[in-house]
């Protein structure tokens, strides 16, 4: 069992994310988040710590560079199990995430449309979303990972079942969607870059 105590949110998607996140506060979790998922989240009056306040660094690049750094993934990747990799996050002052919540840049419903620019596809190719998403799922015996939002509901119920941690069985399944998610994700930014 996964007991989650920090999460970080950052969606394309904002359906139902409020609700998740207000549910995940009143459980006892901290929230990271970035941009406009931070913006909405802190005017429902939601209590986040801005990714950019975390890291000690600022967006950087019209937001193509928000979670890509140190203290993010070595707090998603770090093996629990291991004492080398928890001191090293102890001799760096970093903190442990235990969810990863993250939607993608809508890159298939962009190219969609019959007035898309190339400009318009190429903004819309997520680097930090999928790479959030497989440090999470890589180490899913540790961390919860959400790409659909479609999970938010029977996760919440999970944790308040069983005091605030999610089960190896919902990890692994979780883990599973995200991969199915982040290569049919390539997979159509590669036909499409092909077919230019």
């Amino acid at each position: 069992m996964a007991l989650i105590k920090k999460a970080l949110i950052s969606v394309s998607n904002k359906e139902a994310i409020s609700e998740f996140a207000k549910q995940l506060q009143e459980l006892g979790v901290e929230i990271l988040s970035t941009g406009g998922t931070a913006k909405i989240l802190k005017s429902l009056g939601i209590d986040i710590i801005n990714v950019s306040q975390y890291t000690g660094f600022p967006e950087m690049l019209n937001g193509r560079v928000k979670t890509l750094h140190p203290r993010i993934h070595a707090a998603i990747l770090a093996d629990r199990s291991d004492d080398k990799h928890m001191q090293e996050l102890k001799e760096q002052g970093i903190e442990l995430i235990d969810m990863v919540v993250v939607n993608l840049y809508p890159f298939e419903e962009v190219i969609s449309k019959d007035n898309h620019t190339l400009k318009d596809a190429i903004e819309n190719i997520d680097i930090g979303g999928p790479t959030l998403l497989r440090s999470a799922a890589k180490n899913y015996q540790w961390v919860t990972v959400i790409v659909d939002p479609s999970d938010y509901t029977f996760v919440i119920e999970e944790m308040e079942k069983n005091g605030g941690e999610v089960s190896a069985k919902t990890n692994l399944y979780l883990a599973k969607k995200v991969f199915q998610k982040t290569s049919q994700y390539d997979l159509t930014i590669s036909k499409y870059l092909s077919s230019l």
